[in-house]
């Protein structure tokens, strides 16, 4: 609103049901013949409640009830906390972090995998070795015994091989 409609309004803005006011002197003394015919609420406490009821309050205050204790250190939190100890202590103390690595350790297999995944010429190879590796005496021995012979032909040859 502006200032100046201010003093002009006519109306408060509050309203009144029809007939409040007629029917109001015969409401309020409806309510008071009501209350002083109904003497009883209908709500009644125990004979000696309220004397009664600090002691009894206290009584189930005060009760001594223990409570359930549960303890941190039981056997089984106990037992999962050593085998976790353990199990941490053996890995540390086992050799799985010993990365000796030498020519000998090392399979055939590994290096021939190696070699050719990594396409590694026969002159690179050659350029590892010194005149004194590559002679022939350090390759050939010829320590042969005839029965170590005639037994391998025997358990490895057939006949059908000699006849062919």
């Amino acid at each position: 609103m502006q200032k100046h409609n201010l003093h002009s309004i006519k109306k408060t803005g509050f309203k009144t049901p029809q007939d409040y006011f007629k029917n109001f002197e015969d409401d309020i003394l409806n309510d008071i013949k009501l209350k002083e015919t109904i003497s009883n609420s209908g709500f009644n406490a125990p004979k000696d409640y309220f004397e009664t009821l600090e002691e009894r309050v206290m009584d189930k205050v005060s009760a001594n009830k223990t409570p359930k204790i549960i303890s941190l250190f039981n056997k089984r939190n106990l037992l999962y906390a050593s085998s976790i100890a353990a199990a941490v202590l053996l890995l540390i103390t086992l050799n799985t972090f010993n990365k000796d690595v030498s020519w000998n350790k090392l399979d055939s297999e590994t290096v021939e995998n190696y070699m050719i995944q990594e396409d590694i010429t026969s002159y690179e190879i050659a350029s590892l070795f010194s005149e004194e590796d590559l002679k022939e005496e350090n390759f050939v021995t010829h320590d042969l015994n005839a029965e170590h012979v005639e037994t391998y032909l025997l358990n490895n040859l057939e006949i059908e091989d000699f006849i062919e």
